[in-house]
């Protein structure tokens, strides 16, 4: 696991990461600054230092509907969508995530900070 944290010219906080091999670019609260960066293997590294060690179905399944839900809608789901998409509680998704919705599952799935989108 290739990691590497230099600071970045692009933005007040924004950081360069090695990641699997490949420059990553994010913003000074640790989003990705391209949804296109992201890979499986990129959200285990991430995933592990949250403290995320065993990743279960259900992670992989919030994970991948919230990329596909931004992919398509360009923005990210809101709570109710995330329920019926998903089948599970806010509550239960909150718990699944070190970090919750918006520092854990949304981070993880590579979706851009929500202060600079929608």
């Amino acid at each position: 696991m290739d990691t590497q944290t230099t600071d970045h010219p692009t933005g007040p906080g924004s950081r360069l990461r090695v990641l699997d091999g490949r420059n990553i670019l994010f913003d000074g609260e640790d989003f990705f600054n391209d949804f296109a960066d992201w890979s499986e293997a990129v959200f285990e590294i991430l995933a592990a230092e949250q403290g995320l060690i065993q990743i279960t179905d259900p992670h992989r399944q919030v994970v991948q509907f919230f990329r596909d839900y931004y992919a398509y809608h360009g923005r990210a789901p809101m709570n109710r969508e995330l329920r019926v998409g998903t089948g599970m509680s806010v509550m239960d998704l909150e718990k699944l995530f070190p970090g919750g919705l918006k520092a854990g599952a949304r981070r993880l799935s590579g979706l851009p900070n929500p202060k600079t989108c929608d």
